[in-house]
């Protein structure tokens, strides 16, 4: 199976974004790079991200890129496929950091575009809900709209995951 060179992955909490991204990825052969952005300041993340790491085979190797992610996916091995989860959590480092968003957005977009591989990338899509009632929540629902505009823009295809549904958007 050959997947589009980029590919966004999009939904709510809970819907099946990550599962369906490592079943894109693990359709291709072996071994597979997992980057991933959470970093575990709690235990309940720290439970999250057993559950992540204990669902994928050895065949994954996993990479930790809170904000270094461009650099992640360049040093990544040529010719195997990337699997990023998640950009929300990536921008949320990115911010809690105040790192230039549009910098770095740029810098994701490039590292994408030179990948040698297959990049299949996870987000949280949060702006189908209420407008937020404080200033930072706001910016951040309208850094991660601009971040997934930019990178739907780059995409071959962009999923959006309903109730663990895929649906096909671009």
């Amino acid at each position: 199976m050959t997947l589009p060179l980029l590919t966004l992955v999009l939904g709510g909490a809970r819907s099946g974004k990550s599962r369906h991204a490592e079943a894109l990825i693990e359709a291709l052969p072996a071994p597979w790079t997992y980057i991933a952005t959470a970093q575990a300041y709690d235990e309940e993340m720290r439970a999250r991200i057993a559950e992540h790491r204990a669902r994928r085979s050895p065949d994954w190797q996993t990479v930790d890129a809170p904000v270094a992610l461009p650099e992640a996916i360049r040093n990544a091995r040529a010719g195997q496929p990337i699997l990023v989860d998640c950009l929300t959590l990536w921008l949320t480092n990115l911010l809690l950091a105040e790192r230039d968003i549009a910098i770095a957005t740029g810098e994701l977009v490039a590292a994408c575009r030179e990948a040698s591989a297959e990049v299949v990338l996870v987000s949280n899509e949060v702006g189908l809900g209420i407008v937020p009632d404080n200033a930072l929540a706001r910016r951040f629902r309208d850094e991660a709209g601009r971040l997934h505009q930019r990178l739907a823009a780059q995409a071959a295809r962009v999923v959006f995951m309903v109730a663990g549904l895929p649906m096909q958007v671009k």
